[in-house]
């Protein structure tokens, strides 16, 4: 998965054979050799290693994407995979093959926020690891007719699933200052109110329907772009794709999802590519892993709860040379890890994350939380 128009999650497509490597450690140029195809998963040594499959046990993958993760995870040792991807194209991509590994890898249509549901589901009280990989795949991006980039034009659609509103819905129906709100807490588009009202403007005139003209309205009402400089409109389509997912949102719950279906000892690694998203990560597991800093240095000290994960990034790790020069849509991605402890999962407000929160039903948008 990525940010906009620069990072991906995605592995063979046409399947690797399956095989199975034993060993102390894992064999990383049979995973590279798993996952390498056409899109290539961003940090697979580094997931991998952090995740140690040769561990056996049942990993799971949040985000299936292309099975590049899940393959080397299988590759290297699990002793089964569960993989989840909410875009029901990449389940029927990963079904052509994935009966190459006979039960050891199971497909599942569905949102990550439920892992722990799923897991459940499978007969699976304790994953030995998860891996999640968050935003939208390299795949997304390069189809037209998905209407993620703004490189090609296509409908302006941007869901991930096949149903619910589409960003061209979105852009049609929310209120000016509401499309301010997504633009600037989704996207930190500093000129948020200034692309809102040429959005507004625009729409005005003729329905925004395709990624082209989107794009054309949003790099109208900012300064040109100088060699260098990412596009104008890269904020505002991942702002946008960003509310008509609720990415923000899912992610909250993956992670306490995450949680609650790790086994003691079991690894959580997370791939991110933008602040928005990092941010989130990185304060969900400084909480759980009981480094939390005080609210306020005149606060009262507070006892706090046993920590349900020990760290195993102090920082996010980001992609190596060799791998950039592979693929530079890898440049944004960082990865964090950490080992689940035995104390048990517990609740955590959203809030605390320091995620946005905005009310994407009162803009026009069906809460994801009500979705199927």
């Amino acid at each position: 998965m990525s940010g906009p128009e620069n990072g991906a999650q995605d592995g063979p497509q046409d399947g690797p054979t399956a095989s199975r490597t034993s060993g102390t450690a894992p064999d990383h140029e049979s995973a590279q050799a798993a996952a390498r195809g056409l899109h290539a998963p961003v940090l697979l040594d580094e997931v991998i290693e952090a995740l140690r499959p040769e561990r056996g046990g049942v990993y799971l993958d949040g985000t299936f994407g292309a099975g590049g993760y899940a393959t080397a995870l299988l590759e290297n040792g699990a002793d089964a995979v569960i993989a989840i991807d909410r875009d029901p194209e990449a389940i029927a991509r990963g079904a052509e093959w994935a009966g190459r590994y006979g039960d050891r890898l199971a497909l599942v249509e569905g949102r990550f926020a439920r892992l722990d549901a799923v897991a459940a589901e499978r007969g699976v009280a304790a994953l030995a690891g998860v891996t999640l990989d968050v935003g939208v795949s390299s795949m997304q991006i390069d189809a037209a007719g998905r209407g993620f980039s703004f490189m090609r034009d296509g409908p302006l659609d941007m869901r991930m699933e096949a149903e619910g509103p589409t960003a061209a819905d979105l852009v049609a129906e929310a209120t000016e200052a509401a499309l301010a709100d997504i633009l600037h807490w989704y996207g930190e588009e500093r000129a948020a109110r200034r692309v809102a009202r040429a959005i507004a403007r625009a729409r005005a005139e003729a329905p925004i329907e395709t990624t082209a003209r989107l794009a054309e309205v949003v790099a109208s009402a900012l300064p040109r772009q100088r060699p260098g400089q990412i596009h104008p409109a890269t904020r505002s389509f991942q702002a946008l794709r960003i509310a008509v997912n609720d990415e923000l949102g899912e992610l909250a719950e993956a992670l306490q999802a995450a949680e609650r279906a790790l086994g003691e000892g079991g690894v959580l690694a997370v791939v991110t590519f933008h602040s928005l998203e990092d941010r989130i990560v990185k304060r969900f597991l400084q909480l759980r892993g009981g480094r939390a800093p005080r609210a306020s240095r005149h606060a009262p000290e507070t006892t706090a709860d046993a920590p349900r994960f020990e760290l195993l990034t102090r920082r996010a790790e980001g992609p190596g040379e060799e791998e950039l020069r592979r693929n530079p849509r890898a440049r944004s991605a960082k990865l964090r890890a950490a080992r689940r402890t035995g104390a048990p999962a517990g609740p955590i407000e959203p809030a605390m994350l320091g995620a946005p929160t905005l009310d994407l039903a009162a803009m026009g948008l069906r809460s994801a939380r009500g979705a199927p």
